[in-house]
């Protein structure tokens, strides 16, 4: 029996005997557990998916046979069975292997997918590019789980890849009757009359796709055998795998929640430490709809991960869990609004991205009350580019009517969410990022409409901290105090619009910074750009935020280290943008420079 750092690819796999391969799944399995536990990860999805794999690679010729992941953190498996074992420990690291796939990483690697119901439409241009270029020689195969079925997209692609009984796809359906929570509606319960036999014709055949299972997805030589089934149809087919979330690992298969969906790094479960700023959102939230009886939640298939289980728990019959369907999801909720309640939509911020045309014309142009509430907002970090929600700031800038807060720490969320839900005349909105939301940053004084977090002794720079920006800015403000420039700090928690008395303070100023973890492009500092150009044209302004690409994954620190978004770099930066003439201002850049 080989280690599994000898199964360098998919050919060792295939030389293996058929005892060989199923004495790999337990070793498989307490890689995963080793690492995911020590680390972090998504554990419960590939425990489920270790015997699927091993069939898929000893079936499958990749990477000349192209594999699809649907929602791509269902791969270290994959990464495992493909060379990438010696590695495994850096997984989400900086600098290690990505928690999804990454076309740098591997050759087998052939799309960066993480985001649900999109895999099928891959495997229909593959299948489209394959005919018009006339290779036969060649699989395409998608893998994808129930969950992504509650998405529209993957409807769509399945109308299309049905349509053409001359262009084979093999859809492999890793069925595990979830996403994070048990998978929802109509799809659900039609695969769980699957799973018992009594919904046949399949709603699959019914489209036109030919149909293998279901089919024990624990099994690795009865998949293997469905899958050479699926491959002599020579056409379109569905290959129903019947799984377990969390398999092999007692803790992760008793957890009713998740199923250890995702875990965290041991060093990140500290006792005592600040509340998250999910758990301040959704406990709040859950205390105000006591009050508000119109106040409806809405979770595209993950009330746990956006907050929502205490919301559901507490009041059961206004939760709606849409599955993987944001677009639904958010133009329910201006049905909702319409029908006189005030829904609440929460989402991570990378995807409210699926939706930002409900958004524009369903919700914003009817000007709807809904509150949207966005979740990892700014760097993540270990999940890598996909879930940075390094987007929402500039395309809610877009949306004619929204209000947006950004609040600093688990006070003004609780704030900015009450006062969201009391707007009844357009859409809000309010953003946070992963993990904890620290200690409460006070204002040392309150002007019109903004925060003052610190004064400095002259009015050199208007440094204007966005969201959870708040403790670096202030960092900023020491630095340079000490350096003889005096910064004033201020915090608008309500961004968009930019708050008229901005104007009027800026003005007082040198010159004004902004601070965001968004892209710089159509940002928050830029909309501050644009409304102090037309008050003073010649007031410098200098915008900070993330830049426009795709950022590599890691730890949020260690990410903001890299675009120049620490105290160290932005004091380093504001010293030498400020306006020529300011005195000892030569000396303080050497200064920081040299610390």
């Amino acid at each position: 029996m080989p280690r599994l750092e000898e199964i360098r690819g998919p050919e060792d796999l295939r030389a293996l005997s058929p005892h060989a391969a199923r004495e790999l799944a337990p070793r498989i399995r307490r890689l995963l557990v080793e690492s995911c536990t020590a680390h972090g990860g998504h554990l419960g999805p590939n425990l489920g998916v270790v015997e699927l794999s091993i069939a898929l690679h000893r079936v499958f010729d990749s990477p000349r046979d192209r594999i699809l992941w649907d929602t791509g953190h269902q791969a270290y498996v994959h990464k495992i069975l493909t060379g990438r074992t010696g590695a495994f420990a850096t997984l989400r690291r900086t600098g290690g292997l990505s928690g999804y796939p990454c076309r740098a990483e591997s050759e087998h690697d052939v799309i960066e997918n993480s985001h649900a119901s999109t895999s099928l439409s891959w495997a229909d241009g593959l299948a489209r590019a394959n005919a018009l270029l006339g290779r036969s020689d060649r699989a395409v195969v998608a893998v994808l789980g129930d969950g992504a079925l509650t998405g529209g997209m993957a409807w769509e692609a399945l109308n299309n890849i049905a349509a053409a009984p001359e262009r084979p796809v093999v859809v492999v359906l890793n069925d595990n009757g979830r996403s994070y929570a048990p998978t929802v509606g109509a799809v659900a319960g039609h695969l769980a009359g699957l799973r018992t036999g009594d919904a046949r014709p399949t709603l699959f055949e019914n489209l036109g796709l030919a149909y293998v299972g279901p089919v024990d997805g624990h099994d690795i030589e009865a998949v293997e055998t469905a899958l050479r089934t699926a491959v002599a149809l020579h056409r379109p087919v569905v290959v129903h795998c019947v799984t377990s979330k969390g398999r092999g690992h007692l803790p992760a298969e008793e957890d009713e929640t998740d199923h250890f969906h995702a875990v965290r790094a041991a060093a990140a479960r500290k006792p005592g430490s600040a509340p998250s700023w999910t758990s301040v959102f959704g406990s709040e939230l859950a205390d105000l709809a006591a009050d508000r009886p119109d106040v409806v939640a809405i979770t595209a298939a993950m009330l746990d991960p956006t907050g929502l289980g205490e919301f559901a728990r507490r009041h059961p019959e206004r939760v709606i869990d849409v599955g993987i369907a944001e677009q639904h999801a958010v133009t329910t909720a201006a049905g909702l609004a319409l029908g006189g309640v005030h829904p609440v939509v929460a989402l991570y911020a990378t995807f409210l991205n699926r939706a930002f045309d409900q958004l524009l014309l369903d919700v914003a142009l009817h000007r709807a009350p809904v509150t949207f509430v966005l979740d990892r907002a700014g760097v993540t970090g270990d999940d890598g580019p996909s879930h940075n929600g390094m987007w929402d700031l500039s395309l809610l800038n877009l949306v004619p009517g929204l209000r947006l807060a950004a609040p600093r720490d688990a006070t003004t969320l609780r704030r900015a969410l009450r006062e969201a839900v009391a707007c009844d005349d357009g859409p809000t909105a309010l953003r946070f990022p992963k993990g904890s939301s620290g200690a409460d940053i006070p204002a040392v004084e309150v002007r019109a409409d903004l925060d003052v977090l610190h004064r400095g002794e002259r009015p050199d720079i208007l440094l204007v901290s966005v969201g959870a920006m708040a403790a670096t800015c202030l960092d900023v403000a020491e630095r340079l105090a000490g350096r003889g420039v005096g910064v004033t700090v201020v915090d608008p928690r309500w961004i968009k619009p930019v708050a008229p008395g901005l104007t009027a303070l800026a003005l007082d100023h040198l010159m004004v910074a902004t601070v965001e973890d968004n892209g710089r492009a159509g940002g928050a500092g830029a909309c501050v750009a644009q409304a102090l150009g037309e008050a003073d044209p010649g007031l410098p302004v200098h915008v900070f935020g993330l830049p426009q690409r795709f950022l590599d994954h890691g730890s949020r620190a260690d990410v903001l280290e890299a675009c120049g978004l620490t105290p160290r770099h932005l004091a380093r930066a504001l010293l030498a943008a400020l306006p020529s003439g300011r005195r000892a201002r030569r000396g303080a850049a050497a200064s920081l420079a040299a610390g």
